[in-house]
């Protein structure tokens, strides 16, 4: 069977956009000592990047279902080089926070085109396995841009670390240039007016809007534990340094090479009862991570950073499959209660961990696993 070229070319847009937006997670108690700022005030850098792409995501998906596909992902990937770039060289935190928030705006016009490009141009029945594809690559995407500027921190700055990541954002351009063909099943929206009346129809649609509170569940949950876990090593007894602190993203690895297997285990268990074995899952994962010993703290960083790809494999494809119409407004409205979440997750947490420390903060996304399980009990179907 021939390699199909477009998964490649979905695969790098995964990877691009990734790469940008968590790329401060792993030495943010680095740059909030450079910064002399808190943990809470440093994880306004984390913050504004995913409430920018909160704002923007739905418009993004209104856009594009006029616009169309391939230009808007590969366009919005040739501008996000000028914020990572000018990221690298803020004189404070507060320019730093303002090109972060540059970071985000562009960045839903990649993911969320993406994942509404695989739902128009795959079947429903390879769709899935697809998006496992796209979120395998999200993910390793994500664990590179941890990675790399927590490794290279201690040779080339964290600001040599953020334009390598600007570098490797080019090289995903040019493969999505090379890879990825124009869109062929894509049907335009008559106007702006009409894509923007589909995407306030999708908030009707119950199994839809169970979804978005999925998917906000999911990055506060990731963001929470990713942030946290680092100020958690970085602190007393652990005293870990900022290569430590990158280096236990490969977790996300473990995650990425079982997410293309997301299709398989739906069709085999079904979507619903799936999801709430990975949430249960989800949430031992987390009260290992409790025990006072790194090896088993990374275990349970494994477990959740696993579980999350699992989930959020399953949800973003069942949006992609259940809108009947206007499915880039779908899946912008998905992203934007997504990153929601994700910018709760980076905030409300750091006030858990300065009140009482990482006890609180695991409870806290224990709490918000519970939640998810709920909705996904009643509102999904069997």
């Amino acid at each position: 069977m021939p390699l199909d070229l477009r998964r490649v070319g979905v695969a790098f847009a995964g990877a691009a956009a990734f790469l940008n937006l968590y790329a401060p997670q792993a030495i943010l108690p680095f740059m909030a000592r450079e910064f002399g700022a808190s943990a809470a005030d440093a994880s306004l850098i984390l913050t504004a990047g995913t409430l920018a792409v909160a704002l923007t995501a739905p418009f993004t998906g209104v856009a594009a279902d006029v616009l169309g596909r391939k230009w808007v992902i590969a366009g919005a990937m040739l501008l996000l080089l000028v914020p990572t770039v000018m990221a690298a060289l803020a004189p404070s935190l507060s320019a730093l926070i303002f090109w972060r928030f540059m970071q985000g705006l562009l960045l839903p016009p990649i993911f969320a085109v993406t994942i509404a490009y695989v739902g128009d141009e795959w079947p429903a029945s390879e769709a899935t396995g697809v998006i496992g594809i796209y979120a395998s690559a999200a993910g390793i995407g994500g664990f590179l841009g941890r990675f790399l500027p927590g490794i290279l921190a201690d040779q080339i700055g964290w600001r040599g670390g953020f334009l390598v990541m600007a570098a490797l954002t080019l090289v995903c351009l040019l493969a999505v240039l090379a890879l990825l063909p124009r869109e062929r099943q894509f049907v335009r929206a008559s106007n702006f007016a009409a894509s923007l009346r589909q995407m306030l129809d999708h908030l009707h649609n119950r199994k839809l809007v169970a979804t978005y509170a999925v998917g906000f569940g999911v990055l506060f949950n990731f963001m929470a534990v990713f942030t946290y876990v680092s100020f958690h090593l970085a602190a007393p007894p652990f005293n870990r340094s900022a290569a430590f602190l990158g280096s236990i993203f490969v977790v996300y690895l473990v995650g990425t090479l079982l997410t293309p297997w997301t299709g398989f285990a739906v069709q085999r268990f079904g979507r619903r009862t799936f999801v709430i074995g990975v949430l249960v899952t989800w949430i031992g994962g987390l009260l290992a991570m409790l025990v006072p010993s790194i090896p088993v703290i990374i275990a349970g960083l494994m477990v959740a950073a696993t579980c999350g790809f699992l989930c959020q494999a399953a949800s973003t494809s069942y949006v992609a499959i259940s809108a009947q119409s206007g499915t880039s407004s779908a899946v912008g409205l998905y992203v934007m209660f997504f990153y929601i979440g994700g910018s709760f997750g980076a905030y409300l947490p750091g006030l858990a961990w300065e009140a009482a420390g990482w006890p609180a903060t695991v409870a806290m996304v224990v709490g918000m696993i519970a939640l998810m399980t709920a909705v996904v009990a009643r509102a999904w179907e069997r």
